[in-house]
């Protein structure tokens, strides 16, 4: 089911009456409730992959029982290592057995050696690279000893499932909202709104910035051999933003509808195309995915200590399981490359920790320095976002080499007509999120001082404008992954 669509605006309502009118005040029927709940969500876009889940869910909730009572330490990493086995190995068939299989066949045909092999035809579900991390956070955190493993099935169930953030995160741990769902929750009227105001700017950066953008994008990258270098910028830059508002709009729906219902989850954005350099626009990103990176594969593999070899082999390592991470594509890995590239003089100079505070924080404008270094971090993003977007390799080298070849035609003033109303679209849309740096989301603190008519009209601008400028339906980019 899509956030944005008319299923779900008759699926959260009804859900919502039934969670705080018929279930209030009795815990399990809450959760039992949120499990159902989160079941029908994902069954309707297709059922026969909820066994994965319900498996998923019954293999980490035993292992962390038995780990619980185990005190040797060789079967203790062993009851680990099968809960990883599990859920990489489901990871690792439906989204990245033909990738393996393609390169091997091809690294064999390299060497004149002819071999035949037949790929799979299997969709790949939904969200499974996102629950399958969160459910292994709580395996690991309990092998770690950081977390008590629960009794309470009908808990962890709607930890796993949780729909607002079952198919494109965040990626929550187990340490922050599973004991969200022991406790008694009341309705909070001021978190209520909250929420409500998050989900409206969620649906706006995914309605009207990133699905217009998508047409654009999609068109100029699908025909990139017919257009112009300006052209080809264009195209960089709309899906620099489309990417940006889908997966940003999401998080904001999943963490405000999350606050409807008591619950409160990890940011997963931060402003990240206002970074200084891109060790900020790293944690900016996609913050519940780096975070679990951080913890669970960069620190355990030394992390920035040890000599600068190892600094350099647990750079490029984390960022390029970040790439596999998004898809079964070369495309992927050499974006993950790149920005290991970009991070790592940040990093053997100690500089990658420079900036921890919003730019400009206060002002109005940012001094001549920080204008520079964003627009430098904002250029290697998009030149970054390229090969993301590209079909393969050779594509990408394709659009930039056309991109490149004829610089003064990016100075076409004719080009940036063409697309006037979505660029006028996107200048206010980054005026917004400029004025909104300094808090949780770009409205969340916008216009709460001022009068209610003015505050109001604020809302019903951005509601008029979902359905004045919507664009053409675009499936969430990161269903994909």
């Amino acid at each position: 089911m899509l956030f944005n669509s008319i299923d779900f605006a008759f699926f959260l309502p009804t859900v919502f009456l039934l969670y705080w009118f018929v279930t209030n005040r009795r815990l399990k029927l809450q959760n039992f409730l949120i499990v159902a709940a989160s079941y029908l969500f994902y069954g309707w876009w297709d059922w026969r992959f909820l066994s994965l889940i319900l498996i998923s869910t019954i293999v980490d909730y035993t292992i962390g029982l038995k780990l619980k009572d185990e005190n040797n330490q060789p079967k203790r990493k062993l009851l680990l290592w099968l809960s990883i086995g599990v859920n990489l190995g489901f990871l690792g068939f439906f989204k990245y057995y033909n990738f393996f299989l393609e390169n091997f066949v091809a690294a064999f045909t390299l060497f004149g050696a002819e071999i035949s092999a037949n790929s799979l035809n299997v969709v790949l579900p939904v969200g499974i690279s996102f629950y399958t991390f969160q459910t292994l956070s709580y395996t690991i955190d309990i092998y770690k000893k950081k977390l008590e493993p629960t009794k309470d099935f009908i808990a962890f169930s709607a930890f796993v499932s949780f729909f607002p953030q079952l198919v494109a995160g965040p990626i929550e741990r187990a340490t922050n909202l599973l004991p969200q769902f022991y406790k008694k929750r009341s309705f909070d009227y001021s978190k209520a709104v909250d929420g409500m105001r998050q989900i409206l700017w969620g649906l706006f950066k995914k309605i009207v910035i990133a699905d217009n953008c998508a047409v654009y994008a999609n068109e100029i990258f699908n025909n990139s051999a017919d257009y112009s270098g300006s052209t080809l910028f264009l195209g960089a830059l709309f899906f620099t933003f489309q990417i940006y508002g889908d997966f940003s709009g999401y998080s904001d729906i999943a963490i405000g509808t999350s606050r409807l219902f008591g619950f409160d989850i990890m940011r997963n954005f931060n402003f990240p195309y206002f970074s200084r350099n891109i060790a900020e626009f790293w944690r900016r990103w996609h913050i519940s995915l780096s975070t679990w990176f951080r913890d669970y594969l960069y620190i355990p593999l030394g992390g920035s200590r040890g000599n600068t070899l190892l600094k350099i082999r647990n750079t490029f390592a984390i960022f390029i399981v970040s790439g596999f991470w998004h898809g079964a594509n070369w495309t992927f890995i050499v974006w993950g490359i790149l920005n290991a590239i970009y991070f790592l003089p940040l990093m053997l100079t100690n500089n990658n920790r420079n900036y921890l505070d919003t730019v400009a924080s206060g002002k109005f404008l940012p001094n001549i320095k920080e204008i520079t270094q964003i627009l430098l971090t904002f250029a290697l993003t998009v030149f970054a976002w390229i090969f993301f977007r590209a079909e393969n390799i050779g594509h990408a080298i394709q659009y930039i080499s056309s991109m490149f070849h004829n610089p003064d035609s990016f100075l076409i003033l004719g080009t940036y007509l063409k697309y006037k109303t979505i660029i006028l679209l996107l200048s206010i849309f980054i005026l917004i999120e400029w004025l909104g740096r300094d808090g949780q989301y770009a409205i969340s603190n916008l216009g709460l001082s001022w009068k209610r008519p003015l505050r109001y009209g604020m809302y019903y601008a951005l509601i008029l404008a979902i359905f004045w400028f919507g664009g053409k339906e675009q499936e969430f980019i990161y269903f994909q992954f």
